[in-house]
């Protein structure tokens, strides 16, 4: 079982992206603003497992709620 101490990074390769510092930023300056009407797991650069994941973990308050809840503002900033 997780412990829930996840990191931005460790959301990425979760989700099978780049994780380093400078993809982390790529990708949040490419797809940011995210309109406020759009939820994070709605948005079209996910694949469906993402947004799958991204849904599951938002409404079943998981491990990676906090991260993913992080990720969110990321790109609504």
């Amino acid at each position: 079982m997780d412990s829930g101490n996840h990191t931005i990074a460790d959301l990425f390769a979760q989700l099978g992206l780049g994780n380093t510092s400078a993809e982390i930023d790529q990708f949040v300056a490419q797809h940011r603003p995210l309109s406020n009407e759009l939820r994070l797991a709605d948005a079209p650069f996910w694949s469906t497992g993402q947004a799958q994941f991204l849904r599951e973990e938002i409404s079943e308050d998981a491990d990676w709620a906090e991260v993913v809840d992080q990720l969110n503002a990321l790109l609504r900033a």
